[in-house]
């Protein structure tokens, strides 16, 4: 029985190994699938979203409109085609940050509210893609896969030539 139980395991790891490549594309997917929508409707839109953001007392609204519309549509293109994801990822994560503590504020009444906002998903999908990377299926795969790395926790090591 221990036997057969530990068959399907190894089966059920080695499946999903080579599945592993779906989570992200999948997390990018979704993502941008909200922040390029919203961020192109913002650039259309800068002076009700200025407005809203004079509501909510940010400060330079208007500053803040065009940076927030062009993070979130530039950010979003990029998360959706694996470009810079780590890089483009950290602003809107920011963003959705800002979101949280400026809009979604007075709405916090505990941590199981805060964990049921979109954007709090958002933040938490954004900092999963700056740590752990597009995944296999991203042009940052294809484009910089060939660069060579260290071993985890220690500096590349590159040879200067011969001694």
């Amino acid at each position: 029985m221990s036997q057969s139980l530990e068959t399907l395991f190894s089966r059920a790891k080695s499946a999903a190994d080579r599945l592993a490549w779906l989570g992200p594309l999948l997390v990018r997917i979704s993502l941008a699938s909200v922040f390029v929508v919203t961020g192109w409707g913002k650039l259309h839109d800068l002076g009700k979203v200025t407005g809203y953001f004079t509501e909510l007392g940010l400060p330079m609204p208007g500053l803040t409109a065009i940076v927030v519309a062009t993070t979130e549509f530039v950010g979003g293109s990029l998360v959706l085609v694996g470009l810079l994801t780590r890089l483009a990822a950290l602003p809107l994560a920011f963003s959705m940050l800002v979101a949280i503590l400026t809009a979604k504020r007075g709405d916090i009444d505990g941590v199981a509210t805060l964990f049921g906002f979109s954007e709090f998903t958002y933040l938490a999908c954004f900092v999963w893609l700056v740590v752990a990377g597009a995944g296999a299926v991203s042009l940052d795969r294809l484009l910089f896969s060939r660069w060579p790395k260290g071993t985890a926790g220690q500096p590349l090591r590159v040879a200067a030539g011969p001694a």
